[in-house]
């Protein structure tokens, strides 16, 4: 007998000996248990709470044990860790903790620093994250996983804004685009969903802020699978450095020109660069790589990509009024050396070692003050910028000792000092100030591109 047939006989049987009354408390005990959560077994990890295991956080191997950002384990068994480029910069190792405690050096295998991607090598044993079946849908819940502000294994809960938002111009990648709260230190972490696969890897932030204003993108895990993949199998091809500086020639700049409003105007090229050997110049316009029409300005990117494997590209050129052809390769042109008469220096009086400063003012490391011992500038790439002084920050002390402005200006650092600020709303932070460090450090990095407004990266 089918078992539909039989169900509804039993049942029938069932109601005839039930009075109603007994029927209705049957049903609303049968809505109830419908109701009830599901019982997890006693210690037992929920989803987010195993995808957090597999989250790193980033330090340096070296003394100065710096907080560079956060990492993930990549796979069911995971023999690598994945973060972005710029998180760890141009490390060959970096010290890598669980939220149990557990430390590691891992080794740097691959970089991709246009794609904004680093793999790390890891002892092998532990379960990584999994990417989820299908490509992230608008709307979708996502939680960002990482260490913002230094703030280690934070979980922040957003949605999915938009599916392919191509950030760079120059940069070949749709990213995701969502709401879930990051901020400087959750570059490279893990963007999950509900049940803990993996979505994306968080990687910019809008907003020459740096901090979380609703906006954030995440590489989306296909285009990360991708990548990964290439750079541990050796297989992902670098994107060329073209020496090329150019501009979508919008509406604004097509009237000024009198042409369609298509197409990159050439500002500039780069001496010596594949763009100046194909023969660009300032005033050209992109129009198609390999007879593809550029749709809108990121369009360039995807079309360098595809031809890199070729080793070269065709570019339609508006030159003035005419429309011209130009080989690009990917390759600077090998030329035969001419036969120079060199002149070599003598450097047998030049002493065995460089001399290194013994001491510095602070007005040598490009820190200016005004009479409050208030920061009115602070100059780029000078070590006190990387050490995170900024505009407005009023130093206190110096190694514990008060320090007013004219002690600050008689002040010889004769080695790495400890700097408590007073940031312009009186918040007070100690930083940590060595003009001899072997590394840059962080600091602030901005930058507008002409998709977006000023995205960084943080």
């Amino acid at each position: 007998m089918d078992i539909m047939i039989l169900q509804n006989v039993v049942w029938g049987a069932v109601r005839k000996r039930l009075s109603q009354g007994a029927l209705a408390l049957l049903f609303a005990l049968a809505v109830l248990l419908a109701a009830l959560p599901t019982v997890r077994p006693a210690g037992a990890a929920t989803p987010l709470e195993t995808a957090m295991d597999a989250v790193l956080v980033v330090r340096s191997n070296d003394a100065e044990d710096r907080f560079l950002g956060s990492a993930f384990l990549w796979g069911d068994a995971a023999q690598v860790a994945v973060t972005n480029a710029h998180v760890v910069g141009t490390a060959t190792e970096v010290r890598l903790v669980n939220r149990h405690g557990a430390e590691e050096v891992g080794t740097v295998i691959g970089l991709d620093p246009v794609r904004d991607v680093a793999v790390i090598a890891v002892a092998p044993g532990r379960a990584g994250l999994v990417a989820a079946p299908d490509p992230a849908a608008l709307g979708l819940e996502v939680f960002a996983l990482g260490a913002p502000l230094g703030l280690e294994f934070t979980l922040t809960e957003g949605l999915i804004s938009a599916t392919a938002r191509q950030v760079e111009v120059q940069v070949p990648l749709k990213m995701l685009q969502h709401d879930a709260a990051v901020n400087p230190g959750s570059s490279g972490g893990p963007l999950v969903d509900a049940s803990g696969r993996l979505v994306g890897m968080n990687s910019q932030i809008a907003d020459g802020s740096r901090m979380f204003v609703g906006i954030a993108y995440a590489i989306a895990a296909p285009d990360l699978d991708r990548i990964v993949t290439g750079l541990i199998d050796e297989t992902l091809l670098p994107l060329p450095k073209l020496g090329l500086t150019a501009r979508p020639v919008d509406r604004q700049v097509a009237e000024a020109l009198g042409v369609d409003a298509a197409g990159l105007l050439v500002d500039g090229t780069e001496s010596g660069g594949l763009a100046a050997a194909a023969g660009l110049a300032a005033g050209d316009i992109i129009l198609a790589v390999n007879g593809t029409a550029l749709a809108e300005p990121g369009t360039f990117a995807f079309l360098i990509e595809a031809a890199v494997e070729k080793g070269e590209a065709a570019l339609t050129v508006r030159r003035g009024a005419e429309t011209v052809t130009l080989p690009l390769a990917f390759a600077p042109p090998q030329t035969e050396a001419p036969a120079l008469a060199i002149k070599t220096r003598d450097l047998s009086s030049l002493p065995a070692n460089p001399e290194t400063v013994k001491s510095y003012r602070l007005s040598a490391l490009g820190v200016v003050l005004d009479e409050d011992a208030v920061v009115k500038a602070v100059t780029d790439n000078s070590p006190a910028l990387f050490a995170g002084l900024a505009r407005g920050d009023r130093i206190l002390a110096v190694n514990g000792q008060d320090m007013d402005l004219a002690a600050l200006n008689a002040l010889e650092i004769t080695g790495p000092v400890l700097l408590r600020v007073a940031a312009p709303g009186g918040a007070t932070r100690h930083l940590y100030l060595d003009p001899w460090g072997k590394d840059g450090g962080l600091r602030p990095v901005g930058g507008a591109n002409v998709l977006d407004p000023d995205v960084v990266v943080f």
